[in-house]
């Protein structure tokens, strides 16, 4: 049995961007089924050799020089194209005509929806409509792209509709944070060592913080994040899987649902937050040069920069806080995951007081400096029992770090959910972002504070872990110290 890809919005930058390059490595890897086909769709009028075109100069404009370029060419030949529009069921009887074409009985089919959100209920429904989601001998999935809806309620319409035609088993909603390569690294360092699983609780942690930074401003995406906003845009999906991927309990076994269960339940032990106190935990910001970017509203409003404080209530994480920050235009372009350790309760050195002593962190790299550090103390050579913090450091080799789309969309292809969120999780998701973003909106909401470019954010960003006696940390990047 091979295997089709069908690609909506084939033509569009996410496909030569993340897509073609991603399905190309795994072609030169030998991941791919013998006789794998490719089948753009959009409304632009490409035939097969002028869209292969397209996307070999998409390629080499926004990836580099391709490798191989033998290789390439057999690819290619897999690539086929078919012009047609997202609400017209003609083009999809067109688009369904030619997949018998090329396909055998028994082939396996993935539809990856790489559109604007507002075509995902009218494909499903138009694949529904001509029956190409029914299994008759190969099997049938749908990939979602994120945003997953706007709010909880356009969430649950949009489940609604695409499971009104598809299988929840055959629905793949795609989270590129969690096929990145140290994110799931996290699962094996976790339940791989027994040296850290037991001090992997409140009794020993202090705190959490998760940073998801960019250097740059909004661009040409303007317009989506004119209605999106950093909440919508990282917090609901990026942010709060990773702090899944952190609290969550070890799973039962590596059965997708064993593990989708634990991160599950961490999103519904999450603390709920009235409006007063998300008031209290939460600062919105927004870079100064926003208002001057190509699409946005002259006095919008629109937050670029977000701090959440939150809790997760259950036995393992009483009290203990997670900081989630994300933001655009600010120093550096960086994610991070930091547990930071309770100091030790007595300090009998004679040079240093308990206060003193600098608690051991562990950070989890995810970009740029893909890897993990963890600091501890130790004596100053030739001192009287003074102590220094070093770093023990953990980097993966250049190149081994592969493009998260290669694992998410062969996990796809071999029908393997573990890293694509169900719909449960979505809905608690939103049900968590949903009162702060009313909250933000609402008349007694404090003033969107602005930072400037280039910089870590709003001061009040910085108070929101200062009222903790706390302060934001990495050790990734070029910097590697406290933000202060």
């Amino acid at each position: 049995m091979t295997q089709t890809i069908v690609i909506f919005g084939a033509s569009g930058d996410l496909t030569q961007r993340k897509l073609i390059p991603s399905l190309y490595n795994l072609y030169r890897k030998g991941r791919l089924e013998d006789g794998i086909r490719i089948v753009g769709m959009a409304i632009d009028p490409f035939d097969d050799t002028s869209f292969r075109k397209h996307l070999h100069e998409g390629y080499e404009k926004l990836v580099g020089p391709i490798p191989e370029p033998e290789k390439w060419r057999k690819f290619a030949a897999s690539i086929h194209y078919q012009t047609g529009s997202f609400d017209s069921t003609d083009d999809f009887d067109k688009l369904h005509q030619k997949l018998h074409k090329l396909e055998k009985a028994g082939d396996g089919r993935l539809y990856y929806l790489s559109t604007s959100p507002q075509f995902y209920e009218v494909i499903a429904s138009q694949l529904g409509t001509l029956d190409m989601e029914v299994e008759h001998h190969g099997w049938r999935r749908i990939v979602v792209e994120k945003p997953f809806g706007h709010d909880r309620a356009s969430a649950q319409a949009l489940n609604k509709a695409i499971l009104s035609v598809f299988d929840e088993s055959q629905v793949y909603r795609i989270d590129h944070y969690l096929g990145k390569e140290t994110v799931q690294n996290v699962l094996v360092f976790r339940f791989g060592n027994t040296i850290f699983e037991p001090v992997w609780n409140r009794n020993y942690i202090e705190e959490v913080q998760i940073t998801v930074s960019e250097s740059i401003g909004v661009g040409h995406r303007a317009g989506y994040y004119e209605k999106s906003g950093v909440l919508r845009d990282m917090f609901q999906n990026h942010l709060l899987q990773l702090l899944a991927l952190i609290a969550m309990e070890p799973p039962a076994s590596l059965n997708a649902d064993a593990q989708r269960n634990e991160r599950t339940k961490v999103l519904y032990s999450i603390r709920p937050m009235t409006a007063d106190e998300v008031h209290k935990n939460t600062v919105r910001g927004q870079y100064k040069s926003y208002t001057s970017e190509d699409g946005v509203a002259p006095h919008s409003q629109t937050p670029t920069y977000a701090a959440l404080r939150m809790y997760v209530d259950n036995w393992r994480w009483q009290d203990v806080p997670f900081y989630l920050r994300s933001g655009k235009m600010m120093t550096d372009k960086l994610t991070e995951m930091v547990i930071r350790f309770r100091k030790p309760p007595h300090s009998f050195f004679p040079h240093i007081e308990g206060s003193a002593l600098t608690p051991n962190t562990l950070s989890i790299c995810v970009a740029p400096d893909e890897g993990i550090h963890l600091s501890f103390e130790t004596k100053v050579p030739d001192s009287i029992l003074e102590s220094q913090s070093v770093n023990m450091e953990f980097h993966y080799k250049p190149g081994e770090i592969p493009e998260a789309y290669e694992r998410l969309i062969l996990d796809a292809l071999h029908g393997d959910p573990t890293l694509f969120a169900r719909a449960d999780t979505i809905d608690l998701a939103w049900g968590i972002i949903d009162p702060i973003l009313a909250a933000w909106e609402s008349k007694n909401a404090p003033p969107i504070a602005t930072y400037a470019d280039g910089t870590w954010g709003p001061a009040e960003g910085e108070a929101l872990l200062a009222e903790d006696h706390n302060e934001w940390l990495y050790q990734c990047g070029k910097h590697g110290i406290a933000v202060t």
